[in-house]
């Protein structure tokens, strides 16, 4: 097996590293490691980086087989290593490399996806590492938080604190240590500095599941573009978890859909509102549709949210982000209609 499921650490005498996932801090931890083994080790080395996605196959083994102008070692860097990799004459060029390493140069590729195959068991071979670089769940994020607060920032934080800043943030490392450092700076003149779950809740925004109903109201606008922009704000920037989105948007499907059916045998509006538990800024526009719209209609859209969401748990959905953004379009277009 590849050393994505061993060591944690590289060291410097692996000749050949891959950093892949999509936790931009951990690749750039381990990054920072491998500069502090090789510095160790040689005393010194020039660093050289190139992007995957432009650059040439001679380039990257030009700058691998040539010797250093100041240091004995070098460390060459490909980021976007994915892009590099895709083409097929490139990577098996990458395979015959790994083969026979230079001893004088370490190759690091990075990249936000990795395929596994032959190049993982080449690497291996070779006595390279493959470090997997995810974000961890919520309760090691909060570890995370509890330790970088204390060491880094120098301001001891609250567990439950943690717990709420993670809920709040999710688990992407970065972030979370960005929000860290803003909340130490502002509690750092209090007599006894500590960040507590109020500083949290007061100073950083709302949780990712009070964030996946705000596609809600951005639907029952009736405007495409409204809801589009608002679905990749939570996708892109908020992070909020896929399946979460799909829930929300199943859910005001689904409230419409009943209202409409309740609606049609007569119900009064304010019994409707009360049986479906409508409140705040959904009610009065989920109500205006419910009556506008047929059942029929309506039903069409909740089997539609249905499915996505079904597609999702059986795995079969591929781009489960341009499918949401599709099905949006075709709920607003319906809502305008």
């Amino acid at each position: 097996m590849a050393k994505s499921a061993a060591p944690a650490l590289f060291d410097a005498s692996m000749r050949v590293c891959v950093l892949h996932g999509k936790d931009g801090y951990l690749q750039s931890e381990h990054l920072k490691r491998l500069r502090q083994a090789l510095e160790a080790k040689f005393g010194g080395f020039d660093e050289f980086s190139f992007d995957g996605a432009t650059a040439s196959l001679a380039t990257v083994l030009d700058e691998l087989r040539s010797w250093g102008l100041v240091q004995s070692h070098k460390l060459v860097v490909v980021n976007n290593a994915d892009a590099f990799l895709g083409v097929e004459e490139r990577r098996r060029a990458v395979e015959r490399y790994v083969e026979d390493p230079m001893a004088d140069a370490t190759l690091l590729l990075r990249a936000n996806t990795w395929r596994p195959g032959n190049l993982d068991k080449l690497i291996d071979k070779a006595g390279g590492g493959i470090i997997k670089c995810e974000p961890p769940d919520d309760e090691k994020a909060e570890d995370f938080c509890e330790r970088r607060a204390a060491k880094h920032h120098g301001i001891p934080i609250d567990r439950e604190a943690a717990a709420l800043l993670v809920d709040r943030i999710g688990n992407d490392l970065a972030r979370l240590d960005s929000e860290l450092g803003k909340l130490a700076a502002t509690v750092c003149d209090r007599p006894e500095p500590r960040i507590t779950r109020n500083d949290v809740a007061e100073m950083v925004g709302v949780s990712r599941e009070e964030q996946a109903w705000v596609i809600q109201d951005a639907l029952l606008t009736g405007k495409p573009d409204v809801a589009l922009r608002t679905l990749r704000e939570l996708l892109e920037v908020a992070q909020v978890e896929e399946q979460m989105i799909v829930w929300s948007m199943t859910e005001v499907s689904r409230k419409i859909h009943d209202a409409s059916r309740l609606f049609a045998q007569g119900e009064p509006e304010f019994a409707i509102g009360k049986a479906l538990k409508l409140w705040g800024s959904t009610q009065g526009p989920i109500l205006r549709l419910g009556r506008a719209l047929s059942p029929s209609v309506a039903a069409r859209l909740l089997e539609a949210a249905i499915g996505i969401d079904l597609n999702v748990r059986r795995g079969v959905t591929r781009d489960l982000s341009r499918r949401l953004q599709g099905f949006a379009v075709e709920m607003t277009d319906t809502f305008r209609r």
